[in-house]
């Protein structure tokens, strides 16, 4: 066992929507009132209890309480703290209804704004606060689910959003006000909550501090100073562990060395060269330091040989050493032994958060001295390292023998006088993103087909006859540009990944995405080749069933790799480059088929930039170039697309205007438009739909409301280079919803385009 007042071998988080998806099940049936609140509450309790037993029973010295959430962990801390805004606490609801209401949007209260958790595709709903937002402990979700474990017979240390990321990932409501004036404001209600956990025997808690895995100012470090200065000084309080993830800490790790804390956490494996820095500071000889030197965000099995260097090079450098992940377990999904399917030789190389769990105790019981079995670990490492039918000769003799000309198209000018030419667009053409709402007929009859029960003759009849509903009521509503709906997909990735050489798909790898949203990302393992065409029959026959132009709709190689697990025996750019050239393929067969516009959505792009500036020119010199590789290919006539979504875009925008798109849609009805005086700002000259209907919500916007954020647009994009669409895909909302929202939205652009200008 670990030794005395130390925390031990732990984990710093773990999934939470369940090995079966319970919780998107319990979640989608409350909100559609076919179930009661205890209902609810009642689903979540179990599947903590399932949780922290089956971690006390593989061994942890450690348990984590506080990382589930019935939606988000944010948006929990800013409840907890009564800082919701009120447009929501007026509303008179019960406490779990009003944060249902923050995160989904009621009719009178917009939700808040949805972005992406740092370099990762959870997101996390975004706190609003201003000059006038005060704090206090209003929730008590932390100590009751301290009792919870106690009555387990396990005392687990409870898990917080840290005070200074917490308002660092906070919006401001008034121009000139940052969110992290507020500390001051702030820092007694966590310490009022410290004083609780301790009336509760509680002897670790954990306050994650990712934001400091990013460049950060000065102000912003004082800011953490004072934070750990402020509540380590506490006298009735439990230990403190400070987390920091996705990368190294860079000046934060000395800061957090001088404060009183008592435990650093450190991510040993987003950054290998942090390990040195750990090594040699000092001042963490008095504090116990968790080596995260298993991957959370990968699902590879952990080189035992490697981990245990990096735990062991810090031995001298801190009090006490003990072997953690690098962040939580959140990002993978639950048990590799589930999937029955998988291929036995690659099922050996990986590990989903069961087995990292696995793998933490047993290098923790090696970096102890113990005597373990490290042998088949070290094999299936050797193994796959050795695994030579993961390299395809032709897909890399493709790849060398790339030239620059075959990432460049004509100059934009020239394109847009031929697109406008050969489609005939009216001014704000109308259009959706590409998914339309996936019924219960279409879902069984995909699975049908999955699992043998419908053959491929019956399976295309039912396919094709979605997509002519599809058609035809895009046409009733009056859409400019249709889309064929994408019944036969499961997953924007995953449906590539299908078909692609060198992907394994999972069963059951479900990971949250946000609330009740999950996918299950792709195993990029090998060389990456397009056997066949994957979308062109589906298109072709839609186009077949209309006049007007029929978008085909594709996922680019940079969101592939973002929202797959990527191989980690080769650099990504060799990736993206072997993903950019399927993707281009499909591309030139979609054009020959007579395809007009071909949409490749990006919404990952900004989600896989480096944390650290001086990372950002090396990503942006493979992904850029790799979109363009897989788009460049097509004549001027053919109209190239691209789509992102829940997107801090300031930080992309060089890039996003360097993809060379003709049309970029992107979110914006949360933030009212917000992005557009950034695209301006950057001189974007290209066309531009920002999203006037927010598919994440159940609102329905009224046709006011889309035409005030078309004319918001119009202040900052002529016309002509003015697109009129959703946030995102609808397949997520129903046909009740989406129906009338469209209606709205083609209606706002019908009068916008009578208005004089």
């Amino acid at each position: 066992m670990h030794a005395v007042n130390t925390i031990g071998t732990t984990i710093l988080g773990y999934p939470r929507i369940g090995p079966s998806r319970e919780l998107k099940r319990a979640l989608e049936s409350y909100w559609a009132g076919k179930s009661a609140e205890e209902d609810l509450l009642t689903t979540g309790r179990q599947l903590r209890e399932q949780t922290w037993t089956t971690l006390r029973d593989q061994g942890l010295d450690s348990i984590p309480s506080g990382t589930f959430s019935l939606y988000d962990q944010v948006l929990d801390t800013a409840a907890l703290f009564g800082a919701l805004p009120e447009r929501f606490t007026r509303l008179g609801l019960s406490p779990l209804d009003t944060s249902f209401a923050a995160a989904r949007g009621v009719p009178d209260a917009p939700a808040l704004e949805m972005t992406k958790w740092f370099d990762t595709n959870y997101h996390y709903l975004v706190p609003e606060l201003g000059p006038d937002s005060r704090f206090s402990l209003t929730g008590t979700a932390p100590v009751d689910e301290v009792r919870e474990a106690r009555a387990l017979g396990i005392t687990p240390r409870p898990v917080l959003v840290g005070p200074v990321t917490f308002l660092l990932l906070s919006k401001s409501t008034q121009p000139g006000f940052e969110p992290l004036e507020l500390l001051d404001e702030l820092l007694p209600a966590y310490a009022g909550l410290l004083g609780k956990l301790a009336d509760e025997g509680v002897e670790w808690v954990q306050l994650d501090e990712p934001a400091f895995a990013a460049d950060r100012t000065t102000p912003e470090f004082n800011a953490l100073t004072r934070a750990y200065h402020v509540l380590a000084k506490e006298k009735h309080r439990p230990k403190l562990l400070v987390a920091g993830y996705f990368g190294g800490l860079g000046r934060a790790l000395g800061v957090l060395a001088r404060s009183p804390v008592e435990a650093v956490a450190v991510d040993l494996v987003t950054d290998e060269s942090f390990v040195d820095q750990v090594a040699a500071e000092g001042a963490l000889r008095d504090k116990e330091v968790l080596a995260g030197v298993v991957d959370g965000r990968n699902v590879w099995r952990t080189d035992p040989g490697v981990a245990l260097s990096r735990a062991a090079r810090l031995k001298d450098a801190a009090a006490h050493v003990s072997v953690s992940t690098s962040c939580s377990l959140l990002h993978v999904p639950y048990d590799v032994e589930a999937e029955t399917d998988l291929d036995p030789r690659l099922k050996s190389w990986l590990a989903f958060a069961r087995q990292k769990v696995d793998e933490v105790v047993l290098l923790g019981r090696a970096l102890r001295g113990e005597d373990v079995d490290l042998g088949p670990a070290r094999a299936a490492v050797a193994d796959r390292a050795g695994a030579a039918e993961l390299s395809d000769a032709d897909v890399r003799a493709r790849v060398a023998a790339l030239r620059p000309e075959d990432t460049v198209r004509a100059p934009y000018a020239e394109r847009a006088a031929a697109q406008q030419k050969s489609l005939n667009l009216p001014p704000l053409p109308t259009t959706t993103i590409g998914s339309f709402p996936q019924t219960g007929e279409v879902r069984r009859a995909r699975a049908a087909h999955r699992a043998g029960k419908l053959g491929d003759g019956a399976y295309r009849d039912a396919m094709r006859t979605e997509i002519e509903r599809v058609v035809r009521l895009q046409e009733d509503l009056g859409l400019d540009v249709l889309v064929h709906g994408e019944p036969e997909r499961n997953d924007m990735v995953q449906y590539f990944a299908e078909q692609l050489t060198g992907f394994a798909a999972t069963a059951l790898g479900w990971v949250q995405s946000y609330g009740s949203r999950c996918v299950r990302p792709p195993i990029l393992f090998g060389d990456v080749s397009r056997p066949k065409p994957m979308t062109v029959d589906w298109a072709r026959y839609a186009q077949s069933r209309t006049d007007r132009p029929v978008k085909g709709m594709l996922t680019g190689p940079v969101t592939i790799l973002a929202w797959s697990f990527v191989r980690d025996d080769q650099p990504l750019a060799d990736t993206a480059r072997q993903v950019a050239l399927a993707v281009r393929d499909e591309v030139a067969d979609l054009e020959e088929a007579g395809i007009r516009i071909v949409q490749v959505d990006e919404p990952a792009l900004r989600e896989l930039l480096p944390l650290r500036a001086a990372d950002r020119e090396a990503y942006f010199g493979w992904a850029v170039p790799a979109f363009r590789l897989a788009t460049s290919g097509v004549a001027e006539t053919t109209q190239i697309h691209t789509h992102m979504c829940y997107s801090e875009f300031g930080d992309v925008l060089p890039a996003i205007d360097a993809l060379d798109a003709d049309v970029t849609s992107i979110e914006a009805a949360r933030s009212k438009m917000e992005v557009l005086a950034d695209l301006n700002e950057a001189g974007f000259g290209r066309g531009v739909g920002p999203g006037v209907y927010d598919i994440h919500s159940p609102r329905v916007p009224d046709r006011d409301e889309v035409a005030g954020l078309v004319r918001t647009a119009l202040g900052a994009v002529p016309a002509e280079r003015l697109w009129i669409n959703p946030d995102c895909g609808l397949k997520t909302r129903g046909y009740a919803e989406v129906e009338p929202a469209l209606r709205h939205l083609v209606g706002a652009a019908r009068e916008l385009r009578a208005e004089p200008r």
